[in-house]
């Protein structure tokens, strides 16, 4: 059984995108993903610095872009559709931001659609953060009942719980400064580059602009399993989907739980989007035994086909043969429509 997985923000670094415009029709979708989201998403991939980037309303949608523009060189000659992750892949996650891209490899939303949520995500997000000055710092290692006491008398919320070991706190810079100050016993505490307090009550206002634009949208039903932030559940409808990726904005990622879930499932093969590496990194660790490929440059495409073939469930448990070539004969206006 493959997994594919969606990374969230913080995964974005400069130029990363660059390679990938080799590939043939990338340069085009990217183009047309910009038109969508209003930016010169082919600009921040490529040749956008590291501060330009790392601006909530610039990652959250160049993100998202680069896993709908890499998938395609992944599915065989015969799939027509783009963002068909059902070609290639039995469930699909994605930590964040990268759920409204696993929301559209599912079949749940168009390419169209995700952009202009996260577009809309983004700009809420940045200026929910402008409101008060608020962070986010890993908390490494330590008791977890130590450190959940530790978050709580400090008034922080543990708003990302990525595996044994790795939580996020989040509140305001006050807030941080004093747990810094104070760690709990065997505990690294690393400030993170973020603009403010993801996943958390000071992000309310963003999910009220947010639930304006879901609905807009006729969710349409998962076409492979999707798991949930929220818990780790496999989501059964669009409409579930989508509501609680909205409501996702303001409350913890718990990443853990879709690591436990992906055990569950019997996944053996897990292959992550670009811009690549952090969930991989994660699933090293949190599944022992699976294969992983992290999808960073088409020099992995070889890579991630093998492991394709290797792991894709199909009728009578065979995968699909994928074809090895990058040209998927694709045009912009061929995928993302419903």
């Amino acid at each position: 059984m493959l997994a594919i997985v969606c990374p969230g923000q913080g995964s974005q670094t400069p130029g990363f995108l660059a390679p990938w415009l080799e590939v043939p029709h990338v340069a085009e979708r990217l183009r047309w993903l910009s038109a969508v989201a209003g930016m010169d998403l082919v600009a921040h991939g490529t040749t956008s610095d590291a501060e330009t980037i790392r601006d909530t309303a610039v990652a959250q949608p160049l993100i998202v872009a680069a896993g709908l523009v890499a998938l395609p060189a992944l599915l065989p000659e015969t799939v027509r559709d783009p963002d068909d992750v059902a070609a290639v892949a039995d469930v699909v996650a994605g930590h964040s931001v990268g759920e409204l891209t696993a929301a559209a490899l599912a079949g749940v939303l168009t390419a169209e659609q995700a952009l202009v949520l996260v577009r809309e995500r983004g700009r809420g997000m940045a200026a929910a953060s402008a409101v008060t000055p608020t962070g986010m710092s890993a908390v490494l290692g330590g008791n977890p009942e130590e450190v959940a006491a530790a978050l709580e008398e400090h008034g922080l919320t543990a708003a990302n719980r990525n595996a044994a070991g790795q939580v996020v706190a989040a509140g305001t810079l006050e807030q941080l400064a004093a747990l810094a100050a104070a760690p709990p016993a065997r505990t690294r505490i690393v400030p993170l580059q973020v603009a403010g307090a993801f996943h958390t009550a000071h992000m309310a206002p963003a999910v009220d602009v947010l639930a304006g634009y879901a609905r807009a949208l006729t969710p349409q039903p998962p076409r492979i399993e999707l798991l949930s932030n929220a818990d780790g559940a496999v989501v059964e409808s669009g409409s579930e989907a989508l509501w609680r990726i909205v409501d996702q904005v303001s409350r913890p990622v718990r990443w853990d739980a879709c690591t436990t879930t992906l055990a569950e499932l019997g996944v053996t093969g897990l292959l992550e989007l670009p811009p690549a590496g952090t969930l991989a990194g994660l699933a090293k660790r949190g599944l022992p035994g699976v294969e992983i490929v992290a999808l960073k440059t088409p020099d992995d495409l070889p890579a991630a086909r093998a492991l394709v073939e290797t792991h894709a469930e199909r009728a009578g448990g065979s995968a699909a043969p994928v074809a090895p070539t990058n040209d998927t004969g694709l045009t912009p206006a061929s995928g993302g429509t419903a």
